[in-house]
């Protein structure tokens, strides 16, 4: 089933009651009695959870899902006022980047994307490392994607898997790994890049004003972001 807007945020708020209540995957998925796998596919927005399941997921957690409906857009709006009252630093480790960029050792890249908006103060929302790699090194992404369990994202099923890892194959450039997913924007040159520093590290990215030029699902949620805040102090 195609990752849709309400797995999404199913998958996000389950992640947020666990963390809070400091319950591991497996811990909670031993306590409704399903498996790791299922956790960590519906936190990542990958699988649709029946309604049993996600009944016995909140339930061990002593919590309920309440529904309700609301205009479109709407839960954007509220995202982006929560993610901007959270310190960066805090968000840079709940999408695991430092771990993910230890790795990415084998082949140049910087950080583009939403990925890059966020470490330059950017309240958007952010659900995978996004990297520019050159075409050039794509054998050897191809290389760490295997090396790393990577499954490449498969539109026609709408999940990971069944099709190619190599990046000269057709599809969207988005895989899932053992540290997350990576989307990259592959090119014949590595853009231009700033320095931007978060707890005595430094991160390569792509300028602010670069990405509203290049890259479409950034610059939407910037623009959004520059509506909400400029809607806030009027």
């Amino acid at each position: 089933m195609p990752s849709t807007r309400l797995v999404t945020l199913l998958g996000a708020v389950l992640r947020q009651q666990r963390q809070r209540r400091e319950l591991s995957q497996r811990q909670l998925a031993g306590l409704a009695e399903v498996s790791q796998a299922a956790v960590a596919r519906i936190e990542r927005g990958e699988r649709a959870p029946s309604v049993p399941v996600l009944e016995r997921l909140f339930t061990a957690m002593d919590v309920q899902v309440v529904v309700g409906v609301e205009p479109l857009d709407v839960h954007l709006d509220a995202r982006i006022d929560e993610l901007a009252a959270r310190p960066i630093g805090e968000r840079i480790d709940e999408l695991g980047l430092n771990e993910t960029l230890d790795r990415l050792t084998d082949f140049p890249q910087v950080l583009t994307g939403s990925t890059a908006a966020l470490l330059q103060g950017a309240p958007v929302p952010v659900d995978a490392v996004e990297i520019a790699l050159r075409w050039q090194d794509s054998k050897r992404f191809t290389g760490w994607l295997e090396a790393n369990y990577g499954q490449r994202w498969n539109a026609r099923w709408g999940e990971f898997g069944g099709v190619w890892l190599e990046p000269e194959e057709p599809g969207e450039h988005r895989w899932s790994t053992r540290y997350g997913e990576i989307r990259a924007t592959m090119c014949d040159e590595l853009p231009e890049t700033i320095e931007v520093r978060h707890d005595g590290r430094d991160y390569r990215v792509v300028p602010l004003v670069e990405l509203e030029l290049t890259e479409p699902r950034a610059a939407d949620l910037l623009r959004r972001y520059r509506t909400r805040r400029r809607a806030v102090q009027s």
